[in-house]
């Protein structure tokens, strides 16, 4: 049997192939070897096999090192690419990024970091040093070093200039390598409340009422990365006392809550949306949250506890409320059933926000079509200073807010199409996602630029 055939053997049931000659064959294992391993060996080849036991301590540190050796890097470049994660890992901390991507080329390793949902170039460094880079990350992730023909994922801790920070780290094997993501997972180190959310007065005194209410759902809606998680977390630390339960079905969880249930998904093990929130459901919760409505079988069961005494919260990815009316329909939930339970339908975006330490008027306006705005629309720039990224300081939420009131289920029993529920909605006295954005620009909190490339120009116009 050739020797390639004899590696791809070995690496398909996690042995180690340390030599083979004429008579003997060796390989290394981590505890006992699988009676599948040794029936194949049997089967490929008459030599004697001698079986190593390691631990899986010093399997990873030989990995390590072949992969390592792979490469012409010398060990003066092994360490250098040490500290150039480290450095890169700082900047990112420092520059509030949320993802670091090494992005692997042709001829070069692109690294770009995402900072208040934009990504910027970082760097570019030389493509040989790709490879030793991605498995000093898989270390770091405690990933397969030798596997490179699958995706994967893991987590790992750091201390970065006397911090611990947490990064999710998730691998895709490309055209010229592995692409690796890293996400960090910031702690959250202060309280999460709604009044901190970004909301208007009355926009926050509908979501205050819904949250107060003993049963209905509450639906949080737009893209990924649009800060619904925020959201939630919020609405549930506002209900988080001693004489409530709340329980949770996430994937993942995503930020720990002492006084809250959480349940993280695992599908292989038949923990789904559904089969555990069909279990939330007999542990006497007073508040549930689904961490995403996938399908109609989920909206089912979650709106059924909606209506059995229970206050539901949840999200959907739709792009504005009465939208999602019309989302919940096409995934099978009866329209009875849509308008007896839901109570309030919040739709969101994030926008950089404007530093408020460069940021200066241009003395120019920028008018909208009527239809969309009425007024010409303040230009306003932000070169770029010590306080900020490009002009930009963190970023804002701009909120969409839709109570249902009598008229408006009424419409939605009766399947009415998103003209008229829109139609209604805007005299319940809801102002679009849109023209909060406007306002936003108005104030100065971000930039017509910005809101267009978050939004986009909205339909119909």
């Amino acid at each position: 049997m050739k020797q390639e055939q004899l590696l791809a053997l070995c690496k398909k049931y996690h042995a180690l192939l340390i030599s083979s000659d004429q008579a003997v064959l060796s390989i290394a294992v981590v505890g006992a070897p699988s009676d599948e391993l040794m029936d194949a060996l049997r089967f490929a080849t008459q030599k004697r096999i001698d079986i190593e036991c390691w631990s899986q301590e010093r399997m990873d540190k030989h990995l390590q090192l072949s992969a390592t050796a792979e490469q012409p890097a010398a060990n003066d470049d092994i360490n250098n690419v040490v500290d150039l994660l480290n450095r890169t890992l700082e900047q990112a901390l420092a520059q509030r990024a949320s993802d670091i991507h090494f992005e692997p080329g042709k001829n070069h390793l692109r690294l770009r970091l995402r900072v208040d949902g934009v990504l910027h170039v970082l760097s570019t460094l030389p493509s040989s040093l790709a490879a030793t880079l991605t498995a000093r990350l898989k270390v770091l992730g405690n990933l397969d070093i030798a596997e490179r023909r699958v995706p994967q994922d893991g987590q790992f801790t750091v201390e970065i200039a006397a911090q611990t920070v947490s990064f999710r780290i998730a691998t895709l094997p490309c055209r010229y390598g592995e692409k690796v993501v890293l996400r960090l997972l910031h702690n959250v180190e202060q309280a999460l409340d709604i009044n901190q959310l970004g909301m208007n007065s009355d926009q926050l005194a509908l979501f205050s009422d819904a949250l107060n209410q003993p049963q209905g759902l509450i639906l949080v809606t737009g893209p990924t990365g649009s800060g619904k998680t925020v959201t939630l977390y919020s609405a549930l630390q506002r209900r988080n006392h001693n004489e409530v339960n709340i329980c949770s079905v996430e994937d993942p969880v995503e930020i720990p809550i002492a006084g809250l249930n959480q349940t993280q998904i695992n599908p292989r093990a038949g923990l789904t949306f559904q089969s555990v929130l069909r279990a939330l459901l007999r542990q006497d919760p007073d508040i549930v949250m689904v961490g995403e409505i996938r399908d109609g079988e989920t909206a089912e069961i979650a709106i059924k506890a909606a209506q059995t005494g229970h206050l539901v919260l949840s999200t959907l990815h739709t792009n504005s409320t009465v939208e999602t009316l019309i989302r919940l329909e096409q995934m099978g939930v009866a329209r009875w059933m849509i308008s007896s339970a839901l109570q309030l339908v919040v739709a969101q975006r994030l926008v950089r926000k404007l530093c408020p330490h460069c940021r200066v008027k241009n003395g120019t306006e920028a008018p909208l079509p009527n239809a969309l705005w009425p007024r010409p629309l303040p230009r306003w720039q932000a070169a770029g200073c010590q306080h900020c990224y490009h002009g930009y300081l963190g970023r804002a939420a701009i909120f969409e807010i839709l109570p249902l009131n009598n008229s408006l289920r009424h419409a939605i029993a009766a399947g009415r199409d998103t003209g008229e529920l829109i139609q209604k909605a805007r005299l319940a006295g809801m102002t679009t996602l849109f023209e909060n954005g406007c306002l936003a620009v108005e104030r100065g909190l971000t930039t017509q630029e910005e809101l267009l490339r978050v939004m986009g120009i909205p339909h119909g116009s």
